[in-house]
């Protein structure tokens, strides 16, 4: 039976966290190579918390005392801003520190600290992050994650994509889709209606959202009713060239400079805090289609990065409108 859904149709609608200076301690554990014991299994845990003394001996000493042992991690505090934000990843046995216990023994530091943010992950026991992917007429990011997918370089898994555009039953993505068993549902929108409370039903249980170029302006109230992180790409460098058709944009600016900018997604348009940024150089020499494709190739990348940094838990919120991405 083909898991394509149609639904509807309309016509789409395009649309499209100052530097502070800082101290930054980076320190790494005794080497230790997980794979001669494979009883060992690999965990991550990010704090975020009020800056006081002692907090990184603690973290050390909960570690240790479960006969963990740390192998790198990365600190970030503020200067003027009395917060305190790390990540850690450390390796240990299942049978002396059982999941559950972990959990419990990360939860009395949090208490401890008054943390804001304390998440563990132990990628070996853990579900992988559950995502939806939304997109609009253009394939080059949606391929690329789902290639990413298959490849098993992103740590994921797709429960559908959804898209405001039809692709026909032969074309590559409907392929496959139908061959590994990936829901499509085409969701045609008008300017009056963008079928967000259908969008909303279909990624109730996911994790986070990935807009892979769709071409539509989610609602406020749809990212407050989804009440997770939805993670956009844009062609181009932000704060730059915002709105539609940036390549083109950018084009006729006669840059130098291409770029594309990874973020969260926010009410306002394309202005949400950045997660990842690329660029690439072009000339003179460039004509519109082949200033486009490097365009497309930075996107598929900046993309995947981003993906990858948030399901590492290396993304972590920063003030207003930024990131500490470590």
């Amino acid at each position: 039976m083909s898991l394509l859904r149609r639904v509807n149709a309309g016509l789409p609608q395009a649309i499209g966290f100052t530097r502070r200076p800082f101290k930054s301690l980076k320190f790494a554990g005794e080497s230790l190579d997980a794979s001669a014991s494979p009883a060992l299994l690999h965990g991550i845990h990010v704090f975020h918390c009020p800056d006081v003394l002692g907090i990184v001996a603690k973290l050390s000493e909960s570690i240790a005392s479960r006969g963990g042992n740390i192998l790198g991690a990365d600190i970030f505090v503020p200067e003027n801003n009395q917060v305190f934000y790390s990540r850690s990843e450390f390796v240990f046995d299942p049978a002396k520190w059982p999941r559950v216990q972990m959990e419990e023994d990360f939860l009395k530091l949090s208490k401890m600290f008054n943390a804001m943010r304390s998440v563990v992950r132990v990628p070996a026991l853990d579900p992988k992050y559950k995502i939806s992917v939304l997109a609009s007429k253009q394939d080059h990011c949606l391929v690329d994650l789902l290639h990413g997918w298959q490849d098993g370089r992103l740590p994921v898994d797709i429960s559908c994509i959804i898209s405001n555009h039809e692709r026909g039953s032969d074309t590559h993505v409907i392929r496959f889709l139908e061959r590994h068993g990936i829901p499509y549902y085409c969701l045609h929108t008008t300017k009056g209606n963008k079928r967000e409370a259908e969008i909303l039903d279909l990624v109730q249980d996911t994790d986070f959202i990935v807009l892979a170029r769709y071409m539509q302006l989610l609602s406020g109230d749809f990212l407050s009713s989804y009440g997770k992180d939805v993670i956009n790409i844009h062609h181009g460098l932000l704060p730059s060239f915002k709105g539609g058709n940036p390549s083109k944009q950018a084009f006729d600016a006669g840059v130098k400079l291409i770029g594309a900018t990874s973020h969260f997604v926010t009410e306002e348009l394309d202005s949400g805090p950045i997660i990842e940024q690329m660029v690439g150089r072009v000339s003179h020499r460039e004509n519109l289609h082949s200033f486009i494709l490097k365009s497309e190739n930075l996107e598929k990348q900046c993309l995947a990065k981003a993906i990858k940094s948030y399901c590492e838990l290396r993304v972590l919120p920063y003030g207003e409108n930024k990131t500490v991405v470590f």
